[in-house]
Order: structure tokens, then sequence, then C-alpha cells
């Protein structure tokens, strides 16, 4: 489980900036927590709130970009960039990330990198034994022009570390190599529908047969998405999924997967209807169901851009709850969204809201919700923040 995360100097983000999902004493016991191995309260869920153009959606990129780069970044091409961009302002400076994560065997880690889009600075994997003591640490050397790479029981070739391209995670590239160590680090589960640059658009000649093609592929996962789809007032019976030509669906001449919706009608009667001619919002939970029920049935983060995305506001508390449950939770997933419907404010505790807002000069900020001085529990929430007590409300 994921404990907490920092970073600078990344996107709209110039100083440090940390998002904890730890509960302390004073935050009640609620649904929305679990306690992993170390016996640490951890939040399921963290809510991220803030005008437009605010920095919500970099707020989440740290994740989306070092699960991407401890897992696949062996495979970018030896000239590419990081994916990474600093703020404008301090264009030439390197970017900061640090994680700490509770493994499922109960181990603590911490996982660090300070990099260029040109190459690794610094790069470090800490256990938590009686304190945090490296397992490598990974430093670039200007004047030699190469990499310092020192070891405990990490079992990786020396002489093939100091080969690892500049542009790549010694994880990563460990991992290829067998390291057994690095493949466990690396099976990093994130789903999401952010990439490095952004909110994936929704296309649903893409998202539809993505969805319809893994719910094929996963029964369980099909039939809970069609208990859920048919519990939330969409008007479905079923859903059944099948193999169709692409032709016509933008897709090159093959089979894809795809979804039909079953309704009901007069005299017992049922009606397909192709998903391409459902609502919006009806295409939206197909697809949302389809990365959250990942995430609820194997454990990991989910890490979803614009959460209430076509969907009306009483269907936040539903989504939500499935992380609240441990029959639809088992694994202690954890998920953390962005939203606009304030809605949520009156749903969760203020210790599981992130704030985020950006002043005159594009420098964003972002602060959870329970540091903000006076904030008592028992206070409307979504009135406060609407009036604009909390800040994080556009300037219009």
């Amino acid at each position: 489980m994921l404990h907490r995360y920092a970073f600078s100097n990344f996107q709209s983000f110039l100083e440090p900036v940390e998002v904890s999902l730890v509960l302390n004493r004073k935050v009640p016991v609620s649904d929305w927590e679990a306690r992993p191995p170390c016996g640490q309260r951890l939040t399921t869920v963290m809510g991220v709130v803030g005008p437009n153009g605010a920095g919500k959606t970099a707020l989440l990129k740290p994740i989306v970009f070092s699960a991407w780069f401890i897992n696949a970044s062996f495979h970018a091409k030896p000239e590419d960039p990081i994916p990474i961009a600093p703020h404008f302002a301090s264009a030439t400076e390197p970017t900061a990330f640090e994680f700490e994560v509770n493994g499922e065997d109960g181990r603590m880690w911490r996982y660090v990198l300070r990099a260029t889009r040109e190459r690794v600075l610094h790069e470090a994997v800490y256990q938590l034994k009686e304190r945090y003591t490296y397992v490598f640490v990974r430093d670039w050397d200007e004047s030699s022009k190469s990499y310092h790479i020192k070891q405990q029981d990490f079992d990786f070739s020396p002489r093939e570390a100091r080969r690892v391209r500049p542009n790549a995670s010694l994880i990563s590239t460990a991992a290829q190599y067998g390291v057994e160590l690095a493949k466990y680090l690396a099976n990093v589960s994130v789903q999401s529908n952010i990439a490095v640059f952004g909110r994936l658009p929704y296309r649903p000649e893409v998202e539809l047969p993505n969805a319809a093609r893994h719910f094929s592929q996963n029964l369980e996962q099909q039939q809970e998405m069609v208990r859920l789809l048919r519990s939330w007032d969409l008007g479905l019976t079923d859903v059944q999924l099948r193999e169709v030509a692409a032709q016509g669906l933008g897709q090159a001449s093959t089979n894809i997967w795809w979804p039909f919706g079953i309704h009901g009608s007069r005299g017992g009667e049922t009606h397909e209807l192709n998903f391409i001619s459902e609502s919006s919002g009806t295409q939206s939970a197909f697809v949302l169901l389809s990365r959250l029920l990942q995430a609820l049935s194997h454990g990991g983060l989910a890490v979803i851009d614009e959460f209430e995305s076509d969907l009306h506001p009483h269907m936040l508390e539903p989504i939500l709850d499935l992380f609240a449950n441990p029959k639809t939770n088992p694994h202690k997933a954890q998920l953390l969204f962005t939203c606009h419907a304030a809605e949520v404010l009156n749903l969760l505790h203020k210790s599981q809201i992130m704030l985020v807002e950006k002043n005159n000069d594009c420098e964003s900020a972002a602060w959870r919700m329970d540091s903000v001085k006076g904030i008592r529990t028992d206070d409307n929430f979504y009135s406060k923040y609407m009036a604009g007590a909390y800040g994080a409300v556009p300037r219009i």
C-alpha cells in the first residue's frame, strides 16, 4: 500500500509537495481505511479538488510516471528523453520524486529518484529494518561521466549495473536480467486513465473494446461489472460481450471485443443495444469499472483523473464504497482521484481530501484539507469550500 509520496519541480509544481495517505489517531475510524502488515492506518481513497488548471492532474502524474519508469523504462529507446517536464521557471534543474510503500509481504520500501530529461542523476531503494538502509544507490558522477553504484543484497552484476542506460531505471533493467528483488520491486500495479503527459482522451472506438476484452478474459470481474451496472439505475439488465468485425469502428480489419447493453421492456421482452448508442454516463461507468475492478481484484492503486466524468454526483458514493467494503476490496486497493464534484466533500473525511490551487506565478500548491487551521470535523465542508473558506476555488 502507498503511504506517501513527494516530488518537486514537476510540471506546475515548483516547490516540494507531499501527498500522505497516513491517518493519525485524531482521524475518526471510517470504512475507507486499512491497516497493512506494518500496522499503520492508511486511507484507501484520496480525492483531489481544485479549480481548472490548478494542477490536480499533475499531482497524480508522479505515481503514473514512476510506475512506468520502475517497470518499463528498460524498453525505452536509448535516444528517448525521460518523459518528465520540470516547471518552466526551473527548466534546467532536476525533478525529484520519493515514495514510501508497504509491500504485500509487509516490508516497507522507500524509492528515491532525481533526474533530468537527459539522465538519471540519483536513484536509490531503501528498506526499513530498524531504520531505512540502502538496497542500492546509483549516482551520476559528472567528472568521470559514469555512474557510481553500491548495492546490498540486490545481486545485480556490478558490470551490468554500470552499463544501465541513463534514461532507464536500475530496477527495470535488473528485472530483465532475472534479479529476483528487482522483479518484485518492478511489479507495480497502477490502473489509470492518465498517461505521462496527461489524461487519456476518451475514444469509444478504443476504450470500449479494451474494456470489453478485459472483461472477456476475467469472468469474475465481468460478473461483478454486470451486477454493479444493473444496480446503478442505468436501465441495464445485462451486458453481453461478443467478438465482432472491426470495420466501421476505426480499427484495422480484424475482430475485436465489443459490449452490448441488454434492456428490459413491456411484457418481459428484452432488447439489445450496441454500447456505442448507450449514454455517455453508461459508457463511462463501463470503462471506469474495467480499471477499478482490476485494482480491487488484485490490490494496488487506481489513479483516475476526473473521476466523476459523465456521471451523476449520486454515483460517487456507491463507486467509492467499493473501496470501503472488505468484500469488494479484499486486497486493500487504494484509489486516488481528481474530481470537480464538490459533493465529494460530504462523503470523505478532511484527511482524505487534497486541495490544489495555482498562484499568479503559475506555481501550484497542494495541501491536505485537515492541515487547514480552524477546520472542524463537524463543519459542513461542502458549504465552506463553496464559500472559499479553504481556498482552491476559481477566482472568477
